[in-house]
């Protein structure tokens, strides 16, 4: 492919486990973020509050900003990006959480539009 075919356009996927070991840090650090946020108007600001509050992957997630990972990062401009969080059952020692093994991700040489020339 040409230099002139290429997308300029690159998916970062990135895939995170953490542990909350203080849920009420991290619910008032959301809180924190709430208050400050002087744009919001106030029935989105009572409902996310409420949010975080209620679920601390909702509090991870308002606290977490795709925009401050690469924001930093010369030479490109944030797209597009969306996120989201969620409380998992998690075991380190189970083969389902290999970071570095297969995502299903492969090149599939029977889906239809890829160019399988060689």
């Amino acid at each position: 492919m040409s230099t002139e075919e290429t997308s300029r356009f690159v998916r970062l996927r990135v895939e995170l486990v953490v542990e909350v070991e203080d849920e009420g840090a991290l619910t008032k650090a959301a809180l924190r973020r709430i208050a400050g946020d002087t744009d919001m108007p106030a029935d989105e600001r009572v409902h996310a509050e409420s949010a975080v509050t209620e679920d601390t992957a909702e509090a991870l997630a308002y606290l977490v900003d795709p925009f401050d990972l690469v924001s930093e990062v010369p030479g490109i401009e944030l797209a597009q990006a969306s996120w989201s969080s969620e409380q998992i059952d998690y075991d380190p020692d189970s083969p389902d959480w290999d970071l570095d093994g297969d995502d299903g991700d492969e090149y599939d040489e029977d889906a239809p539009g890829e160019d399988r020339a060689g």
